[in-house]
């Protein structure tokens, strides 16, 4: 065989032998009582750890039974929504408070707060300053979620202690990296729109005065203009976004791979590439794409029975992209409702208003009501759904002009936050890799000579 000239042929060859044997058993799951996906039947987790970060909370126990009950989520102990009243009422900012309470366990006093926002500013301030020209702009790329791994782990070759995994050297790498985000996700946006789809090329430094949430849109628009319920929006996305949890498949990675005692940046490129996966992060796009097919397909937005039937043939797999999800509904955890689509919902009205999206909120609300109604009717389901927040965080972003090749980076750029709790919280908690156990399941076989074996 001249493999050179069908070298491809002989890949999908080889590929459908390795998932001929490489697939395990689907009745083996059952037989040997494993967890898939570290998972119960039901769909709740198996507890693997203790974590003093955050916390979610989906059911309550009555009489020794699970009862569904509306989701909490806490962060330290402080109920989320009370955190987000707490900015609105005074009328601030709260990211930086957010990922000064995910750090160090406590709400900072006002004197601590302007501290430490002093500091992500140094940290930020610290950033070398060829890496744009030399590091972003020397190589850009469609996918800005693979951007920022690079751009991360490039910057271990300009940390003089990449290596030192002392509690204060981590905690020095993680304010580092939680500084640099949005201008690291930013600027990779721009220098691909400019070099691979030929716009004007626009780099904005972030500025001292300005919150998280204001800089991403500083940086990101070429007029750096931005109103203040654009800025407060996003920086709710950034609060409700900053941990869930040390469940979730990226914070579970970011602990796994710190258990190893590698470098900081190295754990974090992990977890990125955890949740650039269209089963973690990407759920909002889907939402914003079914969204576009659905407007399309739609003769009349306010027809619930036009809308019944589109949701009950996704669920057929005959509408959008044959998957058979409705993308938003439903979560992995929450039942009755999720806190923080619940809190999102209440300033997307406002920002619907700023920006003439009426109509189309009023699409959003219909299917949050319809979905579970359709789902509940089409399949038997050992709990209830409900909107999860990327059900509207897709459609928040869009409202503020925010790419879609941002979508995920923004994740990542309110998550840092958790993932470097959740790896000083492990560093200084264990001391034991993790290494969860595996059952091989194939039959022993001898050892047949290579001039005996038969090509199958």
């Amino acid at each position: 065989m001249n493999l050179k000239l069908n070298y491809n042929d002989e890949i999908i060859r080889l590929a459908k032998r390795c998932a001929d044997n490489l697939s395990v058993n689907p009745d083996d799951w059952d037989k040997y009582h494993i967890k898939r996906g570290l998972r119960e039947k039901s769909g709740k987790g198996v507890m693997t750890g203790l974590t003093n970060i955050a916390e979610v909370k989906a059911y309550t126990i009555v009489d020794e039974e699970t009862v569904p009950c509306e989701g909490k989520l806490y962060y330290h102990g402080y109920d989320i929504e009370d955190l987000v009243a707490g900015f609105v009422r005074d009328n601030r900012f709260g990211f930086e408070e957010t990922v000064y309470l995910l750090l160090f366990g406590e709400l900072p006093t006002a004197a601590q707060l302007d501290d430490f926002r002093t500091m992500l500013m140094l940290a930020r301030n610290s950033y070398p300053p060829s890496f744009t020209r030399n590091v972003i702009l020397h190589a850009p790329g469609k996918d800005i979620m693979n951007a920022l791994m690079r751009s991360v782990i490039t910057l271990y070759y300009y940390d003089e202690n990449a290596d030192d995994i002392s509690n204060a050297n981590m905690l020095r790498q993680c304010l580092y990296l939680i500084s640099l985000f949005p201008q690291l996700a930013v600027h990779s946006y721009q220098a691909y729109m400019h070099y691979q789809q030929e716009n004007s090329l626009y780099i904005h430094m972030p500025q001292s005065e300005f919150s998280t949430a204001e800089n991403i849109l500083h940086m990101l628009r070429p007029d750096n203009s931005f109103t203040k319920l654009e800025a407060r929006v996003l920086d709710l996305a950034l609060i409700l976004h900053a941990d869930h949890g040390g469940g979730n498949n990226s914070t579970f990675a970011a602990r796994v791979i710190s258990s190893s005692g590698t470098d900081t940046y190295s754990v974090m490129t992990g977890a990125l590439g955890s949740l650039k996966g269209p089963r973690h992060g990407g759920a909002n796009i889907k939402v914003a794409h079914m969204f576009d097919d659905i407007k399309a397909k739609l003769k009349d937005w306010t027809s619930d029975t036009e809308i019944r039937q589109y949701l009950s043939d996704i669920l057929d797999k005959k509408a959008f992209d044959k998957s058979g999800l409705i993308y938003g509904i439903g979560h992995a955890v929450y039942s009755l409702s999720d806190p923080r689509a619940n809190l999102f919902k209440q300033w997307v009205e406002q920002l619907s208003v700023e920006k003439n999206k009426e109509e189309e909120l009023a699409l959003y609300m219909k299917i949050e009501k319809l979905a579970p109604q359709v789902i509940g009717e089409k399949r038997h389901i050992y709990k209830g759904v409900s909107a999860n927040v990327d059900f509207y965080s897709g459609f928040v972003y869009q409202m503020l002009d925010i790419p879609e090749e941002l979508f995920t980076p923004l994740f990542a750029i309110a998550r840092i936050a958790g993932w470097s709790a959740h790896r000083i919280e492990e560093m200084v908690t264990g001391s034991k890799i993790i290494r969860p156990a595996y059952k091989n399941v194939h039959k022993k076989r001898a050892y047949t000579p290579v001039e005996e074996r038969k090509e199958l």
